[in-house]
């Protein structure tokens, strides 16, 4: 009897410890992330300087932080979730403190409305993009930071092994403003190649300055997005999967996935010591679009804070728009970005899995 007790308070402990949240083992000391506005946290709106932007005032921010914090949602976003379950702080964005910041626990340097590929890519396609930033000009001050803040070469390593890089989600503006063009929608698959490599050419830089875990997201589902529900409505039914989705664009996004997936395989057998975790956003976006009730969603396809139309998006989420309801019962919050109920369904997914190989939580 006394060793069956010994050996059940054995395998408890063994489990609790297996279910700790990583932070609290000191797994993981600084997150370093970027992106777009999936996850900025700040930087566009320090751009804008005093200039107006609907994201600096209410309803942004009206969820969790109760005021605008640069976040393009209601509250927090996907990074957020992360660092709280790592048991570190939110995640600063780098560019008010670009040129002095130490970031001791790591920095976010995503920027709204930013692509993977730089706008003179897009010249050769007589394509004009307008961007304020891309990956190559975020990894660019990535560099100069670490480069101020542990100047040797082995400091840096040090630095980068005690982190985590969260690399992405980023490509997916790159297609929403050839869509958004209305340019021709089959061209994006050319454009498919480039992005992927250019975001593999990245994780293996960063791995050569000593990075050991990298977290590589997917895109989302574009199809059931309510802007480009609205933006590309057909009367064609069979435009529309059984999700009420538009079944083109989110095949494309299921082939920029698939190429992403690829390139992050090769990555693995190129660097055998260093943990990729490919992010499936895609598949966690599409569990509240399937199963909207188990989460408390009311219609995942509709936008929570806009206008009217069938997709509340014939006005954009600023000051002067309607909010339909509690943030927490809708996916969309303004019909391009999510709220943060649906951003952390997302996270939870890929912390604790089945939307991440390894889940994060187990990645140490």
């Amino acid at each position: 009897m006394r060793s069956s007790k010994r050996l059940s308070i054995v395998l408890v402990s063994v489990v609790i410890l297996l279910n700790s949240p990583a932070g609290l083992c000191g797994c993981y000391k600084r997150i370093f992330s970027f992106g777009d506005s999936i996850i900025d946290t700040g930087n566009f709106a320090h751009v804008t300087g005093n200039g107006p932007s609907a994201i600096k005032e209410l309803p942004y921010g009206m969820t969790y932080f109760n005021h605008p914090t640069g976040r393009i949602s209601d509250g927090r976003v996907i990074v957020d979730f992360y660092a709280q379950a790592l048991q570190l702080p939110l995640i600063p964005p780098n560019l008010p403190e670009q040129d002095s910041g130490l970031f001791p626990t790591g920095a976010n340097f995503a920027v709204f409305g930013s692509t993977a590929l730089p706008s003179s890519y897009y010249r050769r396609w007589n394509h004009s993009v307008s961007t304020p930033s891309h990956l190559g000009e975020q990894i660019d001050w990535f560099k100069g930071m670490l480069q101020r803040i542990a100047p040797g070469d082995g400091d840096k390593r040090q630095l980068l092994g005690e982190s985590i890089i969260v690399l992405g989600e980023i490509g997916g503006n790159d297609y929403n403003f050839w869509f958004g063009a209305r340019r021709p929608r089959e061209q994006a698959y050319q454009f498919i190649p480039d992005i992927v490599a250019l975001i593999g050419s990245f994780a293996q830089d960063l791995i050569g300055l000593g990075a050991k875990t990298i977290v590589i997201p997917n895109n989302f589902p574009i199809g059931c997005v309510p802007s480009y529900l609205s933006g590309f409505q057909s009367d064609n039914p069979a435009d529309y999967d059984e999700h009420r989705c538009l079944r083109w664009y989110n095949d494309f996004s299921s082939r920029h996935n698939q190429a992403l997936l690829d390139e992050v395989h090769r990555l693995m057998a190129r660097n055998p010591g260093v943990k990729l975790i490919y992010a499936d956003y895609y598949g966690a976006a599409m569990e509240l679009v399937m199963n909207p009730g188990r989460f408390g969603i009311g219609d995942p396809l509709v936008a929570c804070c806009g206008g009217g139309g069938r997709y509340h998006t014939d006005k954009g989420c600023d000051k002067t728009a309607r909010v339909w309801g509690i943030p927490g019962s809708f996916a969309s919050w303004d019909g391009m970005h999510m709220t943060e109920k649906a951003y952390d369904v997302i996270a939870q997914g890929v912390l604790n899995g089945p939307f991440a190989d390894p889940p994060l939580l187990r990645s140490c």
